[in-house]
């Protein structure tokens, strides 16, 4: 009897199978809204200017055609970007993780001093701040506008990266480590790099993976303090061609030629840009989940 009636228990109810059907049909209508802009990106950028143009392309590439791409890599300022970002990202990314993990790892240590004081300074920059015109006035003392450093130095810290790194250090890492590490004469120094950095892989990718597309897709701070078009990141680049719609001199014969090739390097410039921060995500996934609401259980 007690089988039978764990049977009918878990068996659906009509009203079960219309919930099943009516949740997956929205599900399944919001995966299209989302799925097919891209698809028709990435078409439109394996399409030829004309048939991107006259509105031919709706799901595949009409007249396939690596015409874009080709103008993409023979634009200047798309390498220069290209570049640019490349080295903001990498190096911003390492300074990132260098002072959240610094500033993190002695919050998160039991009977440090003034803790709550430090805490409560930090937290206090993520609601408050001097505005753009105090910034611009210290960044440019320091002698930093028009200089690459602009897009590393000011932004080094994110203290809510810095919050979940240090939420994450004090649930995940269990303090008779400390204990038994300080027994065995280990240092903070040591018990950092040898127990706390191997043990905190998980957060360590999460936030990694947050200020590598941060600094990816920045561009704000390039277009407030960097002249230099030398200097300038790839986004940067990107938003004088989608939003300005300014393309210097593609190496076409005349202005309609540029024009139509203009509309087709839009959609492939935006694949460049991209995918490469697309092709990271996948290899730091497995650690969203347990970085990410581990380190935001509590503040």
């Amino acid at each position: 009897m007690a089988k039978n009636i764990s049977r009918n228990a878990i068996k659906d109810s009509k009203s079960d199978k219309v919930l099943y059907f009516v949740s997956g049909t929205l599900l399944l209508l919001f995966t299209i809204t989302v799925i097919y802009p891209l698809i028709y990106i990435v078409s439109c950028s394996f399409s030829s200017a004309h048939a991107v143009n006259s509105g031919r392309v709706v799901l595949l590439p009409v007249d396939f055609s690596l015409t874009g791409y080709e103008a993409v890599f023979n634009y200047k300022r798309v390498l220069t970007g290209y570049g640019n970002t490349i080295f903001y990202t990498v190096f911003g990314t390492v300074l990132n993780l260098i002072i959240t993990l610094m500033t993190a790892y002695p919050l998160a240590m039991p009977g440090f001093q003034f803790k709550k004081g430090y805490s409560f300074l930090f937290t206090f920059t993520m609601f408050f701040s001097g505005g753009l015109v105090p910034a611009y006035l210290l960044n440019s003392s320091l002698g930093l506008v028009n200089s690459p450093w602009v897009m590393l130095i000011p932004g080094m810290l994110s203290v809510y990266n810095m919050i979940v790194t240090r939420t994450f250090i004090q649930n995940s890492i269990p303090v008779e480590l400390l204990e038994a590490s300080q027994i065995d004469g280990c240092s903070w120094f040591g018990y950092f790099f040898k127990i706390v950095l191997p043990l905190s892989k998980a957060v360590i990718a999460v936030i990694t993976l947050y200020y590598a597309v941060g600094h990816w897709n920045a561009y704000f701070n390039a277009m407030i303090y960097l002249n230099d078009r030398h200097l300038h990141p790839l986004q940067l680049v990107l938003r004088e061609i989608l939003v300005e719609n300014s393309i210097e001199a593609l190496d076409v014969a005349t202005e309609d030629a540029q024009a139509s090739l203009a509309e087709l390097l839009k959609y492939a410039l935006i694949i460049v840009s991209t995918v490469p921060i697309l092709c990271v995500y996948p290899f730091v996934q497995k650690y969203f989940m347990k970085g990410v609401m581990i380190g935001s259980v509590k503040g």
